[in-house]
């Protein structure tokens, strides 16, 4: 098996050699950076499976504004994101999860449960191509093709990330069906996942975003949750 790597964007060299150690020491290759402008250089050049990211960062480019650089580079953008966070900051999470993060881990934390989460995420995103083999959709301006990870909106790419993806792939599956928020936590995420509602809530926020005209869609039914069930395409 081909050994997984991921790079740490931690400003605090103790903290920052406390992960390494703990990540090296449950089987994965480890690079690291103190500051943005390394750590988005080293994602761009080594394209590592997942990287491990500090909210609270110096000089000027904090974690939120490198996981937004890093799910807007082509490069990167299908690279999963976990954010590390202060205890309580309830802000700072939402913001990443809408910036594209695929998770958050407050401060402090296990580090059992740091490399639980790591290794749930890795899983999740491995499995996503094989899971939806040969499964697609079209209509009007809106082609999705699950093998190939693309999603294009009148022609022009959608920038969906790995979560998103998965997301629209389970509603299309179940196309004119609701899919309740419980569901979509359980398929796309997992069930060792510490989300919320308000976690389903956000992504679905930001992929209506992308989808342009064709958000309405995706269809919220009040109290439950969403269903994909496509129109009748809007006047341009």
């Amino acid at each position: 098996m081909t050994q997984k790597s991921i790079l740490v964007v931690e400003d605090n060299l103790e903290t920052r050699e406390l992960l390494s150690y703990n990540l090296k020491n449950a089987g994965y290759a480890v690079r690291t950076a103190g500051d943005g402008v390394k750590a988005l250089e080293l994602a761009a050049r080594a394209r590592p499976d997942l990287v491990l990211l500090d909210v609270m960062l110096p000089g000027g480019m904090d974690g939120l504004e490198i996981c937004r650089r890093l799910k807007q580079d082509e490069r990167t953008r299908g690279v999963p994101v976990i954010m590390l966070t202060a205890l309580g900051d309830e802000v700072d999470r939402i913001v990443g999860l809408e910036l594209g993060a695929e998770d958050y881990v407050p401060k402090p934390f296990s580090p059992r449960e740091l490399l639980l989460r790591i290794k749930a995420v890795l899983r999740r995103s491995g499995d996503g191509g094989q899971e939806a083999a040969a499964e697609g959709f079209s209509q009007d301006g809106l082609v999705i093709d699950f093998e190939a990870h693309s999603v294009t909106v009148d022609g022009e790419p959608a920038g969906l990330t790995g979560t998103e993806l998965k997301i629209l792939r389970e509603l299309v599956r179940s196309k004119g069906r609701v899919l309740q928020r419980d569901r979509l936590l359980d398929t796309v995420w997992d069930t060792d996942f510490d989300g919320t509602s308000r976690t389903v809530d956000t992504h679905m926020r930001r992929l209506r975003a992308k989808l342009g005209m064709y958000a309405d869609w995706i269809e919220t039914v009040r109290g439950v949750g969403y269903r994909f069930k496509p129109l009748q395409a809007p006047a341009k």
